[in-house]
């Protein structure tokens, strides 16, 4: 039996680059080959975030850190009370006891792994407007089902409620709420309304490739023409053969040159 392979973790400064690349516009097979690796591992790294960068996380100054969680690791090794560990840290002897009772007790606490599940724990993502909006919701996502896009919805609804911040959300809380379904609020089947139906976001401004829809492709000014093109007045060199078909063309011509 064939062995699957394992399965990369990018470290922080790969899931930067990652992301630096995506948001200029790179594609995901372009952004596989710097790493060795393939589209779909680059993908399956910015799909959880619905491919918006998500913010940088930040610990709070208010919990425990990883040296203080040593320091009572030590204590306890040492036999030392609750209320003397906590006074050597300047904390509350309650926050140290339920510190403890929730990474295995006395006997069992680890400060590195008491750490690391703290940090797991606090990762929740925090609900948007339209998941703790029921009416709003309701509005935006009739809207999308008739294939509005979040710029006019969000334009919409300022226009119509001028006195009610309440109804009011801007295009990328409604492309937030699609695309990153843990944060609550619209259901992922309305992705399909949009005009782009992408599984992931990718901003329109962040990519150089996006300049270029509608246009063209190696097209030269009308300002640049050579100035010989002034003088072409016979059939066949004016644009004139497109809208009016050559024959009518040589009619005209002819009744011009008789008078």
């Amino acid at each position: 039996m064939a062995k699957r392979p394992r399965r990369r973790f990018y470290t922080a400064a790969e899931s930067a680059e990652i992301w630096d690349r995506w948001r200029k516009g790179e594609g995901l097979k372009s952004i596989g080959r710097v790493f060795g690796k393939s589209s779909s591992s680059i993908f399956s790294h910015l799909m959880p975030f619905g491919g918006i960068r998500p913010r940088p996380r930040r610990r709070s100054r208010l919990v425990l850190t990883l040296v203080e969680r040593e320091e009572i690791s030590r204590g306890l090794v040492n036999g030392d009370s609750l209320r003397v560990i906590a006074t050597s840290l300047g904390r509350a002897a309650s926050t140290v006891s339920r510190e403890i009772a929730r990474n295995e007790g006395r006997e069992q606490y680890r400060a590195a792994a008491s750490d690391k599940r703290a940090w797991s724990q606090a990762l929740r993502p925090k609900l948007c407007k339209l998941a703790t909006h029921p009416p709003l919701r309701r509005v935006v996502a009739r809207l999308l089902e008739r294939n509005w896009s979040p710029q006019q919805i969000a334009g919409w609804l300022k226009r119509n409620h001028p006195d009610e911040e309440a109804f009011w959300v801007s295009h990328e809380t409604i492309y937030r709420s699609l695309f990153v379904q843990a944060r609550g609020g619209l259901k992922k089947e309305l992705i399909e309304h949009l005009r782009s139906h992408r599984p992931i976001r990718r901003s329109r401004h962040a990519t150089a490739k996006a300049d270029l829809r509608g246009r063209i492709p190696d097209t030269v000014s009308i300002r640049e023409r050579p100035p010989e093109a002034e003088d072409r007045a016979v059939p066949g060199h004016w644009e004139g053969d497109l809208l009016c078909g050559s024959a009518t063309w040589s009619r005209w011509w002819s009744v011009r040159r008789a008078t």
